[in-house]
Protein backbone atom coordinates (compact mmCIF):
# COMPACT_ATOMS: atom_id res chain seq x y z
CA UNK A 1 0.00 0.00 0.00
CA UNK A 2 1.03 3.23 -0.79
CA UNK A 3 1.60 6.52 1.60
CA UNK A 4 -1.74 7.89 0.33
CA UNK A 5 -3.39 4.80 0.78
CA UNK A 6 -2.53 4.68 4.36
CA UNK A 7 -3.26 7.66 5.33
CA UNK A 8 -7.09 6.96 3.29
CA UNK A 9 -7.53 4.01 5.45
CA UNK A 10 -6.37 5.79 9.09
CA UNK A 11 -9.07 8.86 8.03
CA UNK A 12 -12.00 5.97 7.53
CA UNK A 13 -10.90 3.73 10.05
CA UNK A 14 -11.50 6.48 12.81
CA UNK A 15 -14.78 7.77 10.93
CA UNK A 16 -16.21 3.69 11.47
CA UNK A 17 -14.81 4.21 15.12
CA UNK A 18 -16.59 7.49 15.88
CA UNK A 19 -19.54 6.43 14.60
CA UNK A 20 -19.83 2.67 15.23
CA UNK A 21 -17.57 2.27 18.00
CA UNK A 22 -16.33 -1.21 18.15
CA UNK A 23 -17.14 -4.40 16.20
CA UNK A 24 -19.62 -7.63 17.49
CA UNK A 25 -17.16 -9.27 20.02
CA UNK A 26 -17.79 -12.70 17.99
CA UNK A 27 -15.62 -11.00 15.18
CA UNK A 28 -13.78 -8.48 16.64
CA UNK A 29 -9.49 -9.35 16.52
CA UNK A 30 -8.64 -8.32 19.93
CA UNK A 31 -11.54 -10.87 21.46
CA UNK A 32 -9.80 -13.89 19.00
CA UNK A 33 -6.19 -12.51 20.52
CA UNK A 34 -7.53 -12.92 24.04
CA UNK A 35 -9.37 -16.37 23.35
CA UNK A 36 -5.92 -18.03 22.09
CA UNK A 37 -4.22 -16.34 24.95
CA UNK A 38 -6.96 -18.26 27.27
CA UNK A 39 -5.71 -21.80 25.31
CA UNK A 40 -2.45 -20.80 25.92
CA UNK A 41 -2.87 -20.17 29.68
CA UNK A 42 -4.73 -23.70 30.20
CA UNK A 43 -1.57 -25.08 28.51
CA UNK A 44 0.40 -23.08 31.07
CA UNK A 45 -1.45 -24.98 34.02
CA UNK A 46 -1.04 -28.16 32.72
CA UNK A 47 2.59 -28.17 31.55
CA UNK A 48 4.94 -25.92 33.76
CA UNK A 49 7.66 -25.51 31.11
CA UNK A 50 5.13 -23.89 29.30
CA UNK A 51 5.26 -20.92 32.33
CA UNK A 52 8.82 -19.42 31.03
CA UNK A 53 10.13 -16.16 29.17
CA UNK A 54 10.45 -18.38 25.99
CA UNK A 55 7.29 -19.29 25.90
CA UNK A 56 6.10 -15.75 26.59
CA UNK A 57 8.31 -14.67 23.33
CA UNK A 58 6.74 -17.67 21.42
CA UNK A 59 3.17 -16.79 22.20
CA UNK A 60 4.04 -13.24 21.32
CA UNK A 61 5.60 -13.74 17.92
CA UNK A 62 3.11 -16.68 16.81
CA UNK A 63 0.02 -14.28 17.42
CA UNK A 64 1.80 -11.59 15.61
CA UNK A 65 2.47 -13.84 11.99
CA UNK A 66 -1.02 -15.46 12.75
CA UNK A 67 -2.76 -11.84 12.26
CA UNK A 68 -0.48 -10.90 9.58
CA UNK A 69 -1.18 -13.75 7.95
CA UNK A 70 -4.90 -13.50 8.42
CA UNK A 71 -4.52 -9.92 7.27
CA UNK A 72 -2.67 -10.77 4.12
CA UNK A 73 -5.14 -13.68 2.79
CA UNK A 74 -8.20 -11.09 3.72
CA UNK A 75 -6.04 -8.17 1.73
CA UNK A 76 -5.11 -10.70 -1.27
CA UNK A 77 -8.95 -11.85 -1.70
CA UNK A 78 -9.50 -8.15 -2.08
CA UNK A 79 -6.44 -6.80 -4.35
CA UNK A 80 -8.00 -6.70 -7.32
CA UNK A 81 -10.25 -3.81 -6.07
CA UNK A 82 -8.63 -1.38 -4.61
CA UNK A 83 -11.86 0.54 -3.03
CA UNK A 84 -12.89 -2.89 -1.11
CA UNK A 85 -9.30 -3.55 -0.26
CA UNK A 86 -8.82 0.22 1.47
CA UNK A 87 -13.04 -0.41 3.15
CA UNK A 88 -12.05 -3.85 4.87
CA UNK A 89 -8.37 -2.07 5.87
CA UNK A 90 -10.21 0.74 7.65
CA UNK A 91 -12.69 -1.88 9.30
CA UNK A 92 -9.97 -4.13 10.43
CA UNK A 93 -7.60 -1.05 11.52
CA UNK A 94 -10.61 0.13 13.80
CA UNK A 95 -10.20 -2.56 15.68
CA UNK A 96 -6.80 -1.32 16.89
CA UNK A 97 -7.97 1.59 19.08
CA UNK A 98 -10.88 3.00 20.61
CA UNK A 99 -12.01 6.46 20.84
CA UNK A 100 -15.48 6.17 21.12
CA UNK A 101 -15.14 3.47 23.87
CA UNK A 102 -12.68 5.23 25.56
CA UNK A 103 -14.60 8.01 26.00
CA UNK A 104 -17.80 6.47 27.22
CA UNK A 105 -16.51 4.78 29.19
CA UNK A 106 -15.48 7.76 31.11
CA UNK A 107 -18.32 9.69 30.64
CA UNK A 108 -20.28 6.74 32.19
CA UNK A 109 -18.63 6.75 35.50
CA UNK A 110 -19.44 10.25 35.65
CA UNK A 111 -23.24 9.37 35.39
CA UNK A 112 -23.04 6.70 37.46
CA UNK A 113 -20.75 8.36 40.31
CA UNK A 114 -23.86 11.72 40.24
CA UNK A 115 -26.29 9.08 41.09
CA UNK A 116 -25.09 5.58 42.86
CA UNK A 117 -21.40 5.55 44.35
CA UNK A 118 -21.89 1.49 44.10
CA UNK A 119 -22.76 1.36 40.40
CA UNK A 120 -19.72 4.13 39.70
CA UNK A 121 -17.56 1.36 41.80
CA UNK A 122 -18.55 -1.24 39.48
CA UNK A 123 -18.12 0.39 36.53
CA UNK A 124 -14.67 1.76 36.73
CA UNK A 125 -13.98 -1.71 38.19
CA UNK A 126 -14.26 -2.57 34.25
CA UNK A 127 -11.57 0.16 33.48
CA UNK A 128 -8.94 -1.05 36.25
CA UNK A 129 -7.20 -3.54 37.70
CA UNK A 130 -7.49 -2.62 41.43
CA UNK A 131 -9.92 -3.10 43.63
CA UNK A 132 -12.81 -0.84 43.54
CA UNK A 133 -15.13 -1.99 46.07
CA UNK A 134 -14.26 0.39 48.46
CA UNK A 135 -13.07 3.27 46.32
CA UNK A 136 -14.33 6.20 48.29
CA UNK A 137 -15.67 9.43 45.57
CA UNK A 138 -12.57 11.16 45.31
CA UNK A 139 -10.50 8.00 44.42
CA UNK A 140 -12.87 6.81 41.97
CA UNK A 141 -12.77 9.98 40.27
CA UNK A 142 -9.03 9.83 40.22
CA UNK A 143 -9.48 5.80 38.48
CA UNK A 144 -11.35 7.27 36.01
CA UNK A 145 -9.02 10.16 35.22
CA UNK A 146 -6.00 7.73 35.54
CA UNK A 147 -7.01 5.05 32.80
CA UNK A 148 -8.45 7.89 31.00
CA UNK A 149 -5.50 9.44 30.20
CA UNK A 150 -2.88 6.73 30.04
CA UNK A 151 -5.14 4.92 27.61
CA UNK A 152 -4.90 8.09 24.89
CA UNK A 153 -1.56 6.32 24.20
CA UNK A 154 -2.33 2.53 24.86
CA UNK A 155 -6.12 3.22 22.35
CA UNK A 156 -5.54 5.52 20.56
CA UNK A 157 -1.56 7.45 19.45
CA UNK A 158 0.04 4.08 19.84
CA UNK A 159 -1.42 2.06 17.54
CA UNK A 160 -2.27 5.05 14.96
CA UNK A 161 1.72 5.81 15.18
CA UNK A 162 2.86 2.45 14.05
CA UNK A 163 0.82 2.47 11.00
CA UNK A 164 1.58 5.44 10.06
CA UNK A 165 5.58 4.20 10.05
CA UNK A 166 4.64 0.41 9.26
CA UNK A 167 1.20 0.29 7.60
CA UNK A 168 -2.06 -1.63 9.02
CA UNK A 169 0.08 -4.57 10.29
CA UNK A 170 1.85 -2.25 12.40
CA UNK A 171 -1.06 -1.05 14.42
CA UNK A 172 -2.04 -4.61 14.43
CA UNK A 173 1.06 -6.08 15.72
CA UNK A 174 1.00 -3.32 18.93
CA UNK A 175 -2.68 -4.41 19.34
CA UNK A 176 -1.69 -7.92 19.75
CA UNK A 177 1.40 -6.93 22.56
CA UNK A 178 -0.80 -4.36 23.90
CA UNK A 179 -3.49 -7.10 24.67
CA UNK A 180 -0.60 -9.94 25.56
CA UNK A 181 0.92 -7.20 28.07
CA UNK A 182 -3.15 -6.36 29.33
CA UNK A 183 -3.70 -10.09 30.09
CA UNK A 184 -0.33 -11.52 31.06
CA UNK A 185 1.65 -9.05 31.83
CA UNK A 186 1.42 -8.62 35.73
CA UNK A 187 4.50 -9.44 37.82
CA UNK A 188 2.40 -12.04 40.08
CA UNK A 189 3.67 -16.30 40.39
CA UNK A 190 1.17 -17.23 37.38
CA UNK A 191 2.74 -14.53 35.12
CA UNK A 192 5.35 -13.67 36.06
CA UNK A 193 7.45 -15.53 33.27
CA UNK A 194 5.22 -15.68 30.73
CA UNK A 195 4.04 -12.11 30.85
CA UNK A 196 7.90 -10.81 30.70
CA UNK A 197 8.60 -10.17 27.52
CA UNK A 198 5.03 -8.61 25.85
CA UNK A 199 4.95 -6.47 29.12
CA UNK A 200 9.11 -5.53 28.34
CA UNK A 201 7.94 -5.42 24.03
CA UNK A 202 4.73 -3.25 24.90
CA UNK A 203 7.04 -0.69 27.23
CA UNK A 204 9.44 -0.55 24.56
CA UNK A 205 6.86 0.17 21.48
CA UNK A 206 4.70 2.85 23.98
CA UNK A 207 7.74 4.56 25.09
CA UNK A 208 7.53 7.30 22.53
CA UNK A 209 4.12 7.48 21.87
CA UNK A 210 3.79 8.10 25.79
CA UNK A 211 6.00 10.94 25.74
CA UNK A 212 4.04 12.27 22.61
CA UNK A 213 0.65 11.69 24.35
CA UNK A 214 2.34 14.14 27.35
CA UNK A 215 3.23 16.84 25.07
CA UNK A 216 -0.32 16.16 23.46
CA UNK A 217 -1.88 17.09 26.49
CA UNK A 218 0.38 20.37 27.58
CA UNK A 219 -0.54 21.17 24.08
CA UNK A 220 -4.38 20.82 24.79
CA UNK A 221 -4.08 22.28 28.06
CA UNK A 222 -2.65 25.81 26.36
CA UNK A 223 -6.10 25.49 23.57
CA UNK A 224 -8.62 25.10 26.64
CA UNK A 225 -6.86 27.64 28.70
CA UNK A 226 -5.67 25.44 31.53
CA UNK A 227 -2.48 25.44 33.54
CA UNK A 228 -0.50 24.68 30.99
CA UNK A 229 2.95 25.57 31.99
CA UNK A 230 1.81 23.21 35.48
CA UNK A 231 0.99 20.15 33.24
CA UNK A 232 4.63 20.66 31.97
CA UNK A 233 6.38 20.72 35.32
CA UNK A 234 4.09 18.42 36.66
CA UNK A 235 4.66 16.05 34.05
CA UNK A 236 8.59 16.05 33.91
CA UNK A 237 8.56 16.19 38.07
CA UNK A 238 6.62 13.39 38.95
CA UNK A 239 5.99 10.96 35.16
CA UNK A 240 8.49 8.67 36.77
CA UNK A 241 7.01 8.09 40.09
CA UNK A 242 4.61 4.96 38.25
CA UNK A 243 5.96 1.24 38.07
CA UNK A 244 5.43 2.25 34.24
CA UNK A 245 8.12 4.04 32.17
CA UNK A 246 5.85 5.44 29.94
CA UNK A 247 2.07 5.86 31.71
CA UNK A 248 3.32 8.50 34.06
CA UNK A 249 3.61 10.95 31.20
CA UNK A 250 0.12 11.47 29.93
CA UNK A 251 -1.39 11.08 34.08
CA UNK A 252 1.30 13.22 35.55
CA UNK A 253 0.36 15.89 32.46
CA UNK A 254 -3.02 15.60 33.37
CA UNK A 255 -2.80 16.45 36.99
CA UNK A 256 -0.94 19.30 36.34
CA UNK A 257 -3.15 20.81 34.02
CA UNK A 258 -6.07 20.08 35.84
CA UNK A 259 -4.21 20.97 39.45
CA UNK A 260 -5.30 17.73 40.69
CA UNK A 261 -3.67 15.07 42.72
CA UNK A 262 -3.49 11.81 41.28
CA UNK A 263 -3.52 8.72 44.15
CA UNK A 264 -3.04 4.87 43.20
CA UNK A 265 -2.26 3.37 46.99
CA UNK A 266 0.52 2.05 47.43
CA UNK A 267 1.95 2.66 43.85
CA UNK A 268 1.64 6.45 43.46
CA UNK A 269 1.19 10.14 44.25
CA UNK A 270 1.03 12.63 41.23
CA UNK A 271 0.36 16.48 40.93
CA UNK A 272 -0.54 19.04 43.71
CA UNK A 273 -4.05 18.64 45.27
CA UNK A 274 -4.65 22.69 43.85
CA UNK A 275 -8.39 21.54 43.27
CA UNK A 276 -10.59 19.16 44.33
CA UNK A 277 -11.44 15.96 42.12
CA UNK A 278 -15.25 16.02 41.89
CA UNK A 279 -17.68 14.68 38.80
CA UNK A 280 -16.84 17.84 36.74
CA UNK A 281 -12.85 17.03 36.76
CA UNK A 282 -13.93 13.89 34.67
CA UNK A 283 -15.80 16.10 32.28
CA UNK A 284 -12.89 18.40 31.69
CA UNK A 285 -10.50 15.33 31.52
CA UNK A 286 -12.67 13.95 28.62
CA UNK A 287 -12.41 17.86 27.19
CA UNK A 288 -8.64 17.39 27.44
CA UNK A 289 -8.58 13.95 25.83
CA UNK A 290 -10.51 14.96 22.85
CA UNK A 291 -8.41 17.99 22.03
CA UNK A 292 -5.37 15.95 22.81
CA UNK A 293 -6.39 13.15 20.46
CA UNK A 294 -7.50 15.78 17.55
CA UNK A 295 -3.84 17.42 17.77
CA UNK A 296 -2.51 14.36 17.21
CA UNK A 297 -4.09 13.30 13.56
CA UNK A 298 -3.84 16.92 12.93
CA UNK A 299 -0.08 17.02 13.46
CA UNK A 300 0.55 13.43 12.31
CA UNK A 301 -1.27 13.88 8.98
CA UNK A 302 0.68 17.26 8.48
CA UNK A 303 3.97 15.33 9.53
CA UNK A 304 2.99 12.58 6.97
CA UNK A 305 1.87 14.99 4.34
CA UNK A 306 5.31 16.10 4.33
CA UNK A 307 7.22 12.88 4.01
CA UNK A 308 4.58 12.06 1.13
CA UNK A 309 5.66 15.43 -0.56
CA UNK A 310 9.47 14.81 0.00
CA UNK A 311 9.17 11.00 -0.82
CA UNK A 312 7.35 12.84 -4.31
CA UNK A 313 9.92 15.09 -4.86
CA UNK A 314 13.05 12.74 -4.63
Amino acid sequence: MGPLSILTIIFIAVVIDLLFGELPTNIHPVVFIGRIIEIFKKLKERYSLINTRIAGAFLTIFLIILLSWIFAFIIWIFKFNNLLMIIISSILLSTTFSIKLLINSADNVKIDINHDIDNARKSVSYLVSRDTSQLSYEKIISAVIETLTENITDSVVSPIFYTFILGVLGGIAYRVVNTLDAMIGYKNPKNINIGWFPAKLDDILNYLPARITGILIIMAAFILRLNWRNSYKIMFRDAKKTPSPNSGYPMAATAGALGIQLIKPGCYTLGDPINNLKSETITETIKLTKISIILFFIVSMFLFLIFIILLANL
